[in-house]
């Protein structure tokens, strides 16, 4: 099984303590210092075990630091647990240099996006189908943990509509959601705000179980290219109190 799925469903972490109430959970990179050391909470998680690991590490853009994930052929990410109820409201920014020509979100071997994220759910078991049963079951025994059963996949496509939401072609408990599509906006900071439950809903036609992760990334391995991806904080908040941010 390709290791690339493994990212797709795999947060075997002890998680991280729920958010009480209306309090928003920031997952902040601007407060911490440039380099490759990852902030408390983050841990690596390569894509491919078999490709080149993408760079990552954190950057100074400006005046604010962000995380950046240099893929020339390879593919990274960082991923972090949690527990949250599943209605979110995810904010953050990204910035990609350029989309991934060749890519093709309907096919394995197009299977690669300038930038991703990830939201990761608690799927019960009698969810899955018997297929998805038993690719959960070779992926932990590959990582040696248990995996989280579905995901909305975020991504910067290169060709597809913004609004596109599509099967992963590796695992179809992984659905892609185009938020960004080409190089119209590439090479400048992109604002992203996504009402969890509903995109969960409306890839998978039932109620979004509890949040267990958040991921990041970025590959160009399948199709051999090579892409920078920047990423800001994330932000989860309950919808009423991000409403009453947004108004403000």
């Amino acid at each position: 099984m390709k290791t690339r799925l493994l990212l797709c469903i795999a947060l075997g972490l002890v998680a991280s303590s729920a958010m009480a109430g209306d309090e928003a959970l920031s997952l902040r990179f601007s407060d911490s210092a440039t380099g490759s050391q990852l902030p408390a909470g983050w841990k690596h998680y390569p894509m491919s075990r078999h490709k080149t690991r993408a760079t990552i590490g954190l950057v100074r853009d400006g005046d604010t630091t962000v995380l950046h994930i240099d893929a020339n052929r390879g593919a990274g990410g960082i991923a972090h647990a949690l527990r949250l109820p599943p209605e979110q409201i995810l904010s953050w920014r990204w910035k990609v240099d350029h989309s991934v020509a060749k890519a093709n979100l309907a096919r394995k071997r197009g299977d690669d996006f300038a930038a991703r994220v990830y939201v990761f759910f608690d799927v019960p078991a009698s969810a899955l189908s018997f297929g998805q049963r038993l690719k959960l079951r070779m992926a932990r025994a590959v990582m040696g943990h248990a995996l989280p059963r579905a995901a909305l996949c975020y991504v910067w496509d290169n060709t597809h509509p913004v609004g596109t939401i599509a099967p992963n072609a590796y695992y179809g408990a992984v659905r892609t959601i185009v938020l960004q599509s080409g190089n119209a906006h590439a090479g400048q900071w992109q604002s992203e705000r996504r009402d969890v439950a509903a995109d969960f809903r409306a890839a998978f036609g039932r109620p979004a179980p509890e949040i267990t992760g958040v991921a990041v990334a970025s590959d160009t391995d399948n199709t051999s290219g090579h892409v920078n991806a920047w990423f800001g904080d994330l932000t989860f908040s309950a919808p009423a109190a991000a409403s009453e941010s947004t108004d403000e």
